[in-house]
């Protein structure tokens, strides 16, 4: 667990660049094994690389996504697929950035 400072977030990659690479590769590998592999990798490359990750205070984080993340993947999966396990990807974030950071809810 890292000791937080949420003016430091603001400068997230300069001063949790690693807190970050632990959170996102953590769900990752959370959902690796439930789901079409193929799909997971393409979100985690094509899609999360370009997202931002946003302190909402009260330990709350959120994913900004870029504009039409489907259409960024290259791999065949409909529409509907894509955007179930994109949100489970990014809620899995979401929780995974609570806990690297020590706001973990029970």
């Amino acid at each position: 667990m890292t000791d937080f400072d949420e003016e430091k977030f603001e400068e997230k990659y300069v001063h949790y660049f690693e807190e970050l690479e632990e959170a996102y590769s953590a769900a990752f590998e959370h959902l690796h094994g439930r789901c079409d592999s193929t799909v997971l990798r393409a979100i985690d490359h094509q899609v999360l690389s370009e997202s931002e990750p946003i302190y909402e205070g009260d330990g709350q984080f959120r994913v900004e996504l870029p504009d039409d993340p489907y259409s960024r993947v290259d791999v065949h999966v409909s529409e509907a697929e894509f955007d179930e396990l994109l949100q489970a990807f990014v809620e899995q974030v979401e929780i995974e950035l609570q806990r690297v950071f020590g706001f973990e809810t029970e």
